[in-house]
């Protein structure tokens, strides 16, 4: 039989173990829909909390619009035989006497090997003087120099060539086959050839972004743009740097997902079905599939638009409430546009806390029971 101690011990001992389990919060992944619609402007806190639907993806779906400007798309096409300065010539001329201007006894034709054109674009030619030769061709500039010797020597023949290597160049970093510096010859005077030329990329054609810095002017496209809008295959210039780079846009999952984490974007848009799928999907035994949520700072023109106002002003704290429960909400969820730096969240389902609040009970009455017994124990009952 056991003695009032034994009974005013195990008393004590229930009534520790559910005030320690009162006074605790049960661990959990984050905030419950509750807590969640607590903060809205309409409950006095500061974020607009909106349900989702055709009008708000509508509004919402803005992706980054990249693309090059007409100053890129009209240029020319560089002729890979126009000089350029700072170009490397190879010049031979002959002269139908024994006794030339230039050629030595014995020898007819003189060798002119690397005559560097100057930063003002003119090289020097003995006899025919200072001679401009940037923005000419090699025809061009032979015609010059014919003209120039003509009266000096009877019927010179001139040749005039750009030694290989040499000529407009343009730069290639980031994620190609073969970063470095590359001459603009008539096979690759457009981005698209130069990029085949230097070896293709290394990253995802899905994710990758090519920059053209040309003097003061910058534009970057979608990788695949250059085939799918032929008007961004443009024509190099010399002196252009380019730079190809993966997408840097993620977004953050937390909550009953896969995966917590920040997560990069697959694709050049993303979808609050295919973000959630990238993270795993939903948890089975513990997501809500009605506490779906997309924490995101909104610029004031979008938010006005979603919430029917023109009094907003700077960005806005919006929360987004994605329902997949509801007969469309799998449309919603796929049509609604995740965009950089959005947070994703998903609460857990009711039913979780409630097995955790039996779990933490059991386990608290085990505790009980073990507290029981050692009193038993040391009443000698």
């Amino acid at each position: 039989m056991k003695t009032p101690s034994n009974r005013w011990a195990k008393s004590v001992a229930l009534l520790a173990a559910v005030s320690i389990l009162a006074s605790c919060g049960l661990p959990r992944v984050g905030p419950n829909k509750r807590e969640i619609f607590a903060g809205s402007v309409q409950r006095e806190g500061d974020a607009f909390i909106v349900a989702v639907n055709d009008r708000v993806t509508r509004a919402t779906a803005v992706v980054p619009a990249l693309g090059f400007t007409d100053t890129f798309k009209n240029a020319g096409v560089v002729g890979s035989d126009t000089i350029q300065p700072g170009d490397t010539l190879g010049l031979t001329i002959w002269e139908n006497v024994d006794d030339g201007l230039l050629a030595g006894e014995a020898t007819n034709s003189t060798l002119l090997e690397e005559v560097q054109v100057d930063g003002s674009g003119f090289i020097f030619v003995p006899y025919a003087g200072r001679i401009k030769a940037s923005g000419n061709t090699p025809e061009a500039i032979r015609r010059i120099i014919t003209n120039r010797l003509e009266d000096q020597t009877p019927d010179p023949q001139v040749q005039v060539r750009r030694l290989a290597g040499d000529g407009s160049t343009v730069s290639l970093v980031g994620a190609v086959g073969g970063q470095g510096v590359y001459a603009i010859e008539r096979p690759t005077r457009t981005l698209s050839a130069m990029l085949a030329r230097a070896g293709g990329l290394t990253i995802e054609p899905e994710i990758a972004q090519v920059v053209v810095l040309r003097g003061e002017h910058k534009g970057k496209i979608w990788f695949q743009d250059l085939y799918d809008n032929p008007e961004f295959d443009i024509a190099l210039r010399g002196g252009d740097r380019i730079l190809v780079e993966e997408d840097t846009r993620a977004f953050t999952a937390l909550g009953a997902t896969g995966t917590q984490a920040r997560v990069p974007f697959e694709s050049q848009t993303l979808s609050a079905v295919e973000a959630i799928a990238q993270v795993g999907g939903l948890v089975a035994t513990a997501s809500d599939p009605t506490g779906v949520f997309v924490f995101r700072n909104e610029p004031a023109e979008i938010a006005n638009q979603v919430l029917g106002r023109g009094d907003l002003q700077g960005a806005q704290r919006m929360v987004y409430v994605l329902d997949l429960t509801e007969p469309n909400g799998m449309f919603m969820a796929r049509d609604f546009v995740i965009r950089d730096e959005d947070t994703l969240y998903v609460t857990e389902a009711p039913f979780t806390q409630w097995n955790k609040t039996i779990s933490a009970l059991t386990g608290s009455l085990g505790a009980i029971s073990t507290i029981d017994t050692a009193a038993t124990t040391l009443s000698g009952g």
